[in-house]
C-alpha cells in the first residue's frame, strides 16, 4: 500500500514525507537533542491532580522528566523554562490501555510444502505468543495523533492471529528516547480464526487456545520433573510453550479482545475453566452481560468509540413512514441510545474500566467522551478511565495516572475544562518533553446571526500541507433538502492529473464541518476523513488518511461559484 502511494500523487508524498520527517524531528526538540533545559515550571494554572479533585490554582515544577512539586508559590529554579498557566487547565496525561497506533503487522510466513490445513504450524495458524509488540512499533503519525489527543502512555497491542504476541507499555514521548516502560505485560488474544486452516472459527479458536494452554501446563510439569530427577525423557520445549509459561504461571494476564456479548462470555468461560487472569478488551456491546462481567472479576477495557448516528438521522427525512417502518426506526433508535449509555451503566454497576483506542480515530475522541458524559457517564469516571483506572490495570500507578511529586511528568494542558465543547489541548507533556499544539479562537455568532448559521454550500479551493509539500483541489458542496452532498478533486494516485470523488457523510454541527471520501489506488480503496471548523469563508480542518495519520487541510469558499440547487 505505501509503495503504491509513494508512486502516485500527493497522498504518497504526504505519507512518506510525514513518516520520514517525523522520524527525524520531535516537536519540542527539532534538533534531535535533549532540550536546552530539563526543568519546566508551569505557573498559576488550574490543576486537577486526580479524577475526583477540584481544580486548584497552583504551580507545577518538572525536572528530569519527573514532577518535583505541585502547589502554590513553588520556588522556581534559575534556568527553568516557565510556562504561564493562568488560563490553562492541567490534567494528568491520559493513558490508553490498548492501542494499535504505530503497530505494523509482520509478514505472513510461507506455508511449507507438506502443509496440512487441519494441523498447521503455530506461526502459520496465528499462534505467536513469543512475539513482542515492541518489535512491531514505530513512532508514526498515528502515534502523534494519539498524543495530540492527550495520551501520554499506551499499551501496545501486537498485530497477528489468534495469539499475536505480548503487549508492551510505552511513553508517547520523544522519538529519540527508548520510551519503553514495560515489556511482556500481557498476552494478546482474540477470536479471529485463520483462513483456510484450523482453527478457522471462534469455537475452533477456543478449542485451540485450550489445547495450547493445557499442553503448556503439561510441559511445565515435565520440565520441573526433568530438572529434579534422572532417567526421564527430555520434555519438548517449543517457542509457543516457552512463551505461554508466563500466562500459565499467572505472572501475566490474557487480554482477550471481545467486541460483543457472546465473545465476552466465551472469554470469561475460558478464563474460569483454565484459571488465567483475564482482561476483557475492545468491548463494544456489553450492556446485557454486566452481571457476568462483574462476577468474573475480569478487568475491563471498553472501546473509546460510539456508533455513527447516520441511521437515526436518516429517520428524520422519512416524513410518512409505515407502522412497520416506524417500529424498525424505534428499534434502531433504542439500540443507538443504549450504545451511548453503556459506559454509564458500567459505572452504575460498580465495574471500574479504562479505555482502549484500537481502531479509534483520534480526532473523534473528545467528541466521544462528551457523548458518553451527556448520556450518563460522570466526568469523574471518564477522567478515571483515562488516568487512574488505566494506570491501575497496567500496574503503573506508582509512576503515572495522577499529578503528584515523583510521578512522570505526563500532563495535558487545555484552554478550557477538558470535557467542555470549547476545550482545546494546547500542550501535552510526556516524560518531561513538551509538545505544543495550535489552538484556534472560536467564532462567535455574528450580530443578526443568532443561530450561528454557517454557509458551506459552494466551491471551496483547498490546500493540504504535509512535511513533503502541499496539494490542492476543489471541494464542491451543495445542499439538497436538509442534506449536503458534493465532490472533491485531488491528485490522481496513478499520476495522471486530477480525479474527482463524491464526498459522503457530510455533517455540519454548528461550525464543525466533516465529510469523507474514497481514494482508489491500484485497486485498493483508502478512506479519507476531513473534519474542522468553518469561519465565514474559511475552513480550517484536519485530513486523516486511513492508517497514515492526519494533516492540515485549509479551504476558502469561492463566492462567485456557489453551487446551490
Amino acid at each position: 500500500m505505501r509503495k503504491t502511494l509513494l508512486r502516485a500523487g500527493v497522498f504518497c508524498l504526504m505519507v512518506s514525507g510525514w513518516i520520514s520527517s517525523y522520524q527525524v524531528n520531535a516537536q519540542s526538540d527539532p534538533t534531535g537533542k535533549r532540550p536546552i533545559t530539563d526543568t519546566h515550571a508551569i505557573t498559576n494554572a488550574t490543576v486537577f491532580a486526580t479524577p475526583d479533585a477540584s481544580g486548584v490554582k497552583g504551580d507545577i515544577l518538572i525536572k528530569n522528566g519527573l514532577i518535583q512539586g505541585v502547589g502554590a508559590n513553588l520556588s522556581i529554579p534559575a534556568g527553568a523554562k516557565v510556562i504561564a498557566g493562568d488560563s490553562l487547565f492541567i490534567y494528568p496525561g491520559f493513558i490508553t490501555a490498548g492501542t494499535d497506533a504505530g503497530i505494523t503487522k509482520p509478514a505472513d510466513p510461507e506455508k511449507p510444502e507438506n502443509f496440512i490445513s487441519s494441523n498447521p504450524p503455530d506461526e502459520i495458524a496465528g499462534i505467536t505468543p513469543w512475539r513482542s509488540a515492541v518489535d512491531q512499533f514505530s513512532m508514526d503519525s498515528k502515534v502523534e495523533d494519539l498524543r495530540k489527543a492527550g495520551f501520554t502512555i499506551a499499551q501496545l497491542i501486537p498485530d497477528g492471529g489468534m495469539i499475536p504476541g505480548k503487549t508492551a507499555i510505552v511513553a508517547l514521548g520523544s522519538s529519540y528516547s527508548t520510551n519503553v516502560l514495560l515489556t511482556n505485560t500481557a498476552l494478546a488474544a482474540n477470536f479471529n480464526g485463520a483462513r483456510g486452516m484450523y482453527p478457522g472459527t471462534a469455537v475452533g479458536v477456543m478449542a485451540k487456545f485450550r489445547d495450547v494452554y493445557k499442553n503448556t501446563q503439561l510441559t511445565s510439569q515435565r520440565s520441573a520433573s526433568y530438572a529434579s530427577q534422572t532417567g526421564l525423557k527430555r520434555p519438548e520445549i517449543t517457542p509457543t510453550f516457552n512463551a505461554m509459561a508466563e500466562v500459565v504461571s499467572g505472572n501475566i494476564p490474557v487480554m482477550f479482545s471481545a467486541n460483543e456479548e457472546l465473545e465476552i462470555l466465551r472469554a470469561i468461560s475460558l478464563s474460569k475453566e483454565l484459571g488465567f487472569k483475564l482482561i476483557l478488551t475492545d468491548l463494544e456491546e456489553y450492556e446485557e452481560v454486566l452481571e457476568e462481567i462483574k462476577a468474573s472479576s475480569a478487568q475491563v477495557l471498553i472501546k473509546l468509540e460510539l456508533p455513527d448516528d447516520k441511521a437515526v438521522k436518516a429517520q428524520e427525512e422519512d416524513k410518512e413512514p409505515s407502522d412497520e417502518v416506524k417500529a424498525r426506526y424505534a428499534r434502531v433508535k433504542e439500540a443507538y441510545e443504549n450504545a451511548l449509555a453503556q459506559a454509564s451503566k458500567l459505572e452504575e454497576a460498580g465495574i471500574p474500566f479504562a479505555f482502549t483506542t484500537v481502531g479509534v480515530k483520534s480526532n473523534d475522541i473528545s467528541k466521544t467522551l462528551r457523548k458518553m458524559i451527556e448520556n450518563g457517564l460522570t466526568e469523574e469516571m471518564a477522567m478515571a478511565a483515562l488516568t487512574t483506572n488505566a494506570a491501575e490495570i497496567l500496574g503503573i500507578s506508582k509512576a503515572a495516572g495522577t499529578i503528584a511529586k515523583g510521578k512522570m511528568a505526563n500532563l495535558v494542558l487545555a484552554t478550557e475544562p477538558i470535557f467542555s465543547e470549547d476545550a482545546q489541548i494546547k500542550h501535552v507533556m510526556v516524560d518531561g518533553y513538551l509538545f505544543d499544539y495550535e489552538t484556534k479562537t472560536k467564532k462567535k455568532a455574528k450580530e443578526g446571526d443568532s443561530d450561528g448559521t454557517v454557509q458551506i454550500a459552494g466551491n471551496w479551493d483547498y490546500t493540504s500541507e504535509s512535511p513533503a509539500g502541499s496539494s490542492s483541489g476543489t471541494l464542491m458542496i451543495k445542499k439538497e433538502g436538509s442534506e449536503y452532498t458534493g465532490t472533491i478533486s485531488y491528485d490522481d494516485p496513478s499520476g495522471s492529473g486530477k480525479v474527482t470523488s463524491p464526498i459522503v457523510g457530510v455533517k455540519l454541527e454548528g461550525q464543525k464541518l466533516s465529510f469523507s471520501f474514497e481514494v482508489v489506488a491500484s485497486g485498493m480503496t483508502i478512506m479519507v476523513d476531513v473534519a474542522g471548523d468553518v469561519d465565514g469563508s474559511s475552513y480550517d480542518a484536519t485530513m486523516t488518511v486511513a492508517e497514515y495519520g492526519s494533516f492540515p487541510f485549509e479551504g476558502t469558499l469561492n463566492p462567485t461559484l456557489i453551487a446551490t440547487k
